[in-house]
């Protein structure tokens, strides 16, 4: 469910952003996925421990609203379909900051498994041209950082709130943000273009189901998936989501280039390697 999801979350973040702009994407997509989890959040207010406030916030940031403008401003230049490639890097961001901040141990099957993700993204960002809006260079960058953000997410959720119920944890982690992409959003042209551009509810109709699927629903079920598993099966979810980001992206017309392939494969091999390693 989750591959299906967010794999289909990439061309949805594209349809949106041919009227809005990248921040104004972000912000929407935050403000619409509070609102959806608002009544949640309202009920468990009083349930939640005032140390684990910080680390709701932590997770509300680095799992949900960085990633969410980083993913949309890429996309202003990215396929959606490569975007969804490097989105599986989260898998190998996610092991190297448990290493490196949770005490999680690191086996060098593991490490090789990260350095062959690693070269994956690299040759994936960097070779070929591209052409046209689809021109991948130094855009890929932004994801990269996004998938690290959602590593350190994952970990805060697995390690520091770990008692929590997944739905309170999705709905107030969206609670500590929604408010500041809510401020953001009106600074911003939205509601103009809403009002006066072609296709504009069109748009935010792309972003809305975006925000409410995979955004809230998914972010409840990845959340839960952490709970009953471990941290790396958990975002080894984004191993598929290449296939479905990648098939969306082909029958909108995106060309991808044979090395954008090769990289794709790399990193999906340091991917299995990660996750097969003892």
């Amino acid at each position: 469910m989750l591959t299906l999801i967010w794999g289909t979350s990439f061309i949805l973040m594209k349809k949106g952003l041919v009227v809005y702009s990248s921040d104004e994407l972000g912000a929407l997509r935050m403000v619409i996925a509070c609102a959806a989890l608002l009544p949640f959040a309202i009920r468990g207010l009083k349930t939640v421990e005032p140390g684990n406030w910080k680390y709701l916030l932590g997770s509300g940031m680095l799992g949900n609203f960085i990633p969410a403008f980083l993913f949309a401003y890429a996309e202003t230049r990215l396929a959606s379909g490569l975007a969804g490639v490097l989105n599986s890097l989260t898998a190998l961001f996610t092991l190297l900051v448990g290493a490196l901040f949770f005490r999680q141990a690191i086996t060098w099957m593991r490490m090789v498994g990260i350095l062959i993700g690693i070269a994956g993204t690299v040759l994936l960002i960097f070779s070929g041209n591209g052409s046209g809006d689809l021109d991948n260079k130094y855009y890929g960058l932004y994801i990269v950082l996004a998938t690290i953000c959602y590593g350190a997410s994952v970990n805060i959720i697995k390690h520091r709130l770990q008692g929590m119920k997944p739905i309170l944890i999705s709905s107030l982690a969206m609670l500590t943000v929604g408010p500041i992409a809510l401020v953001y959003l009106f600074s911003t042209n939205f509601l103009y273009k809403l009002q006066h551009v072609p296709g504009a509810w069109e748009a935010l109709l792309y972003i809305a189901i975006l925000a409410t699927f995979s955004t809230a629903i998914a972010l409840i079920l990845f959340n839960k998936l952490i709970h009953i598993s471990t941290t790396i099966f958990a975002s080894s979810a984004t191993y598929l989501i290449p296939i479905v980001a990648l098939m969306w992206g082909v029958l909108d017309g995106e060309t991808i280039q044979l090395w954008h392939y090769i990289g794709m494969v790399v990193i999906l091999a340091g991917v299995f390697v990660v996750n097969k390693a003892k």
